[in-house]
């Protein structure tokens, strides 16, 4: 169990490094700038859960990491810690560069309290999950950031930790050690593992996290399932990257039913509608059926070829289909404030048997968010068919009972 209560981190900027000698001496003028890296942080990570960080470069994630695994002091407030904590922070920390890899495992071992037996039982699992071959008994300043970062994890993992942080950590990793480390992090909540992680694919977010919370220049602005974390920031980076502001607005109409809203208000969409090929109002589909989606929306201003889009996800907030105006050719032409546009998308259902959520915006042609609705709509693939997947693809399947090949001459059979 994690609790972090009222944290936050101050630092002191100075103009000229001599400014903080005299800054020791209480010389008010050079005392220099504050910069708070955290403000009034408060969370809570309970026993077995996954609890993902997220948010832009700078917005104190790490800072947090940090405090957590006590690194660093925070500035007010406390954290509390139950249970032995492996840390996997940023490349480089933790290991002696001049020690071989085997010498740096026993050394964290040490640090985490293990006994000799214990790394001994434990660093053929390490030497093994790692890979790094005759690379282990090589000073680890000889190894490349993917060799560094299969042996650091592979030890932080295997050496009994029972809360684990992870900054970043699959970043260097190629996309075999990638699969293996989330296939083990599926074991260790399965073993009831605390896991703390930040990372910046929010794919990996949305698979592995319990829940997640989004830092902003050093607050927590939401905290939640991942999905509804995940669309707010990728909702905040559309916006900031296009110097606008998210709609603040209280939601109404069909935006009620939306996680999170975003876009500089250019139009607004009214109505939203999910039918069967009858045109009746559906919710549940089999493989084979049309889904027809139908897109309402109002324009507040003058627009030239505006773009509707729709996004289909699965129930863990994985893209799945999306698919828009601009990318199928189709120009919608020009709009006056008070215009008003429907568009429907029909689609061949080839989901296999899950549960979906629907997104659907109005964009500008070169992409900026007009209206941007997460997750508006839910509904369901219904089959008697099992499937490994997200997709259910028309399949053939063809065999043939083949004779016995004839031993080969030469043969030790022939021989005898």
């Amino acid at each position: 169990m994690i609790a972090v209560q009222n944290v936050s981190k101050l630092y002191r900027l100075y103009r000229h490094p001599f400014d903080r000698v005299l800054a020791s001496f209480a010389v008010e003028k050079r005392r220099g700038a504050e910069f708070w890296a955290l403000r009034d942080i408060n969370l809570r990570v309970e026993k077995g859960e996954v609890f993902a960080l997220i948010g832009p470069n700078g917005s104190g994630k790490s800072t947090l990491l940090q405090i957590i695994t006590g690194i660093l002091q925070p500035t007010c407030g406390r954290v509390l810690r139950s249970g032995r904590v492996a840390a996997l922070l940023e490349l480089g920390a933790g290991f002696n560069p001049e020690f071989s890899g085997r010498d740096n495992v026993y050394l964290n071992g040490e640090i985490m309290g293990l006994s000799r037996k214990e790394m001994d039982r434990a660093f053929p699992l390490i030497e093994a999950f790692a890979e790094i071959g005759k690379f282990i008994h090589r000073p680890v300043k000889e190894y490349s950031s993917g060799m560094y970062v299969r042996l650091a994890f592979s030890t932080a993992i295997h050496v009994d930790p029972e809360i684990l942080v992870v900054d970043e950590a699959l970043a260097v990793g190629d996309a075999i050690f990638a699969s293996r480390c989330i296939q083990k992090f599926e074991e260790l909540r399965q073993r009831k593992i605390t896991i703390l992680l930040v990372s910046h694919d929010l794919g990996l977010v949305k698979r592995l996290a319990d829940r997640a919370a989004f830092l902003l220049e050093g607050r927590v602005v939401m905290q939640g399932t991942p999905n509804d974390a995940v669309n707010q920031y990728v909702g905040f980076a559309l916006d900031r990257e296009r110097g606008i502001h998210a709609d603040r607005a209280a939601p109404d109409g069909v935006a009620a039913q939306s996680s999170f809203r975003h876009g500089d208000g250019t139009s607004r969409i009214v109505d939203v509608g999910l039918m069967n090929t009858e045109r009746q109002t559906c919710r549940a589909f089999t493989p084979g059926d049309s889904i027809i989606v139908q897109v309402r929306a109002v324009f507040h201003q003058a627009v030239h070829n505006p773009v509707v889009g729709i996004l289909i996800r699965n129930r863990i907030g994985t893209d799945v289909f999306g698919t828009n105006t601009r990318l199928e050719r189709l120009d919608l032409g020009s709009f006056e404030p008070g215009d008003a546009v429907e568009v429907e998308f029909e689609i061949d259902c080839l989901l296999s048997r899950q549960e979906y959520t629907l997104t659907v915006a109005t964009q500008h042609w070169d992409g900026l968010s007009q209206d941007w609705l997460n997750d508006v709509l839910e509904f369901k693939v219904v089959d008697t068919k099992d499937i490994a997947g997200v997709l259910n693809l028309k399949t053939r399947v063809r065999h043939r009972k083949l004779a016995a090949s004839p031993e080969p001459e030469g043969s030790s059979a022939s021989r005898s």
